[in-house]
Protein backbone atom coordinates (compact mmCIF):
# COMPACT_ATOMS: atom_id res chain seq x y z
CA UNK A 1 0.00 0.00 0.00
CA UNK A 2 1.21 3.51 -0.84
CA UNK A 3 2.12 5.86 1.96
CA UNK A 4 0.19 8.78 0.55
CA UNK A 5 -0.62 11.98 2.42
CA UNK A 6 -4.25 12.56 3.42
CA UNK A 7 -6.65 15.22 2.18
CA UNK A 8 -8.98 16.35 4.99
CA UNK A 9 -11.96 18.63 4.39
CA UNK A 10 -14.12 18.63 7.53
CA UNK A 11 -13.68 18.04 11.24
CA UNK A 12 -10.01 17.03 10.80
CA UNK A 13 -8.98 20.45 9.45
CA UNK A 14 -6.85 22.64 11.73
CA UNK A 15 -9.10 24.46 14.19
CA UNK A 16 -11.90 21.88 13.91
CA UNK A 17 -12.77 19.59 16.84
CA UNK A 18 -11.21 16.35 15.53
CA UNK A 19 -7.90 17.86 14.40
CA UNK A 20 -6.18 17.92 17.76
CA UNK A 21 -7.76 14.62 18.86
CA UNK A 22 -6.50 12.63 15.89
CA UNK A 23 -3.80 14.55 13.98
CA UNK A 24 -1.86 16.63 16.52
CA UNK A 25 1.63 15.17 16.94
CA UNK A 26 1.15 12.62 14.14
CA UNK A 27 1.90 14.85 11.13
CA UNK A 28 4.94 16.61 9.68
CA UNK A 29 3.05 19.09 7.53
CA UNK A 30 -0.43 20.42 6.80
CA UNK A 31 -1.03 22.73 3.86
CA UNK A 32 -4.10 24.11 2.09
CA UNK A 33 -5.26 22.27 -1.00
CA UNK A 34 -8.16 21.79 -3.40
CA UNK A 35 -9.76 18.56 -4.48
CA UNK A 36 -11.63 18.62 -7.79
CA UNK A 37 -14.33 16.23 -8.90
CA UNK A 38 -16.16 16.23 -5.55
CA UNK A 39 -18.81 18.30 -3.75
CA UNK A 40 -19.64 18.47 -0.04
CA UNK A 41 -22.87 17.51 1.67
CA UNK A 42 -23.80 18.07 5.28
CA UNK A 43 -23.76 15.05 7.52
CA UNK A 44 -24.67 14.72 11.20
CA UNK A 45 -21.97 17.08 12.49
CA UNK A 46 -19.47 16.36 9.74
CA UNK A 47 -19.41 16.57 5.93
CA UNK A 48 -19.39 13.95 3.22
CA UNK A 49 -17.41 14.42 -0.01
CA UNK A 50 -19.40 13.02 -2.92
CA UNK A 51 -17.76 12.44 -6.27
CA UNK A 52 -19.26 14.85 -8.80
CA UNK A 53 -17.63 16.17 -12.00
CA UNK A 54 -17.00 19.90 -11.84
CA UNK A 55 -17.06 20.13 -8.04
CA UNK A 56 -14.25 21.58 -5.92
CA UNK A 57 -13.64 21.10 -2.19
CA UNK A 58 -11.30 23.10 0.06
CA UNK A 59 -9.21 21.35 2.68
CA UNK A 60 -5.73 20.51 3.86
CA UNK A 61 -3.13 18.12 2.57
CA UNK A 62 -1.78 16.32 5.65
CA UNK A 63 1.53 14.47 5.58
CA UNK A 64 1.88 11.90 8.34
CA UNK A 65 4.99 11.49 10.46
CA UNK A 66 6.64 8.49 8.72
CA UNK A 67 7.14 6.73 12.08
CA UNK A 68 3.41 7.06 12.81
CA UNK A 69 1.96 6.43 9.36
CA UNK A 70 0.45 3.01 10.06
CA UNK A 71 -0.98 4.20 13.37
CA UNK A 72 -2.55 7.28 11.77
CA UNK A 73 -3.96 5.29 8.85
CA UNK A 74 -5.67 2.91 11.30
CA UNK A 75 -7.00 5.79 13.41
CA UNK A 76 -8.46 7.59 10.39
CA UNK A 77 -9.97 4.41 8.93
CA UNK A 78 -11.75 3.77 12.25
CA UNK A 79 -12.86 7.40 12.59
CA UNK A 80 -14.37 7.28 9.09
CA UNK A 81 -16.00 3.85 9.65
CA UNK A 82 -13.96 2.45 6.77
CA UNK A 83 -12.89 -1.17 6.42
CA UNK A 84 -11.58 -2.37 3.04
CA UNK A 85 -14.30 -4.25 1.17
CA UNK A 86 -17.00 -3.80 3.83
CA UNK A 87 -20.38 -3.15 2.14
CA UNK A 88 -21.52 -1.25 5.26
CA UNK A 89 -18.86 1.47 4.94
CA UNK A 90 -20.02 5.06 5.30
CA UNK A 91 -16.89 6.24 3.50
CA UNK A 92 -14.46 4.75 1.00
CA UNK A 93 -10.76 5.64 1.08
CA UNK A 94 -9.63 6.50 -2.45
CA UNK A 95 -6.47 7.97 -3.98
CA UNK A 96 -7.07 11.30 -5.74
CA UNK A 97 -4.95 14.21 -6.97
CA UNK A 98 -4.98 17.32 -4.76
CA UNK A 99 -3.88 20.73 -6.02
CA UNK A 100 -1.56 22.64 -3.68
CA UNK A 101 -1.39 26.44 -3.39
CA UNK A 102 1.63 26.57 -5.71
CA UNK A 103 -0.28 24.63 -8.40
CA UNK A 104 1.52 21.31 -7.95
CA UNK A 105 -0.62 18.19 -7.78
CA UNK A 106 -0.09 15.52 -5.14
CA UNK A 107 -1.71 12.09 -4.94
CA UNK A 108 -3.45 11.69 -1.56
CA UNK A 109 -5.89 9.49 0.31
CA UNK A 110 -9.33 11.02 0.70
CA UNK A 111 -12.43 9.61 2.34
CA UNK A 112 -15.45 9.98 0.06
CA UNK A 113 -19.02 8.91 0.71
CA UNK A 114 -19.57 5.21 -0.04
CA UNK A 115 -21.86 4.66 -3.07
CA UNK A 116 -25.13 4.02 -1.14
CA UNK A 117 -24.47 7.05 1.10
CA UNK A 118 -23.58 9.21 -1.91
CA UNK A 119 -26.78 8.21 -3.71
CA UNK A 120 -28.89 9.09 -0.67
CA UNK A 121 -27.12 12.45 -0.30
CA UNK A 122 -27.63 13.32 -3.98
CA UNK A 123 -31.35 12.62 -3.53
CA UNK A 124 -32.06 14.08 -0.09
CA UNK A 125 -28.90 15.75 1.19
CA UNK A 126 -28.04 19.39 1.77
CA UNK A 127 -25.22 20.58 -0.48
CA UNK A 128 -22.54 22.78 1.10
CA UNK A 129 -22.26 25.54 -1.48
CA UNK A 130 -18.69 26.50 -2.38
CA UNK A 131 -17.19 23.24 -1.09
CA UNK A 132 -15.78 24.72 2.12
CA UNK A 133 -16.89 23.15 5.40
CA UNK A 134 -15.68 26.18 7.36
CA UNK A 135 -17.68 28.65 5.25
CA UNK A 136 -21.03 26.86 5.64
CA UNK A 137 -23.78 28.73 7.45
CA UNK A 138 -24.15 27.53 11.03
CA UNK A 139 -27.54 27.23 12.65
CA UNK A 140 -28.04 29.98 15.17
CA UNK A 141 -25.15 32.06 13.78
CA UNK A 142 -26.08 35.73 13.66
CA UNK A 143 -25.59 37.85 10.57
Amino acid sequence: MSRLPFFVYGTLRPGEHNHDLFLLGRTVSEAPGLLTGVVLYEGPGYPYAVEEPGGVVCGELVTADPDRYGQLLGILDRLEDYAPGDPGNLYERVARDVTCEDGTRVRAWVYVAAPPVAEDLRTRGKLIEGGDWRARPLKGRGA
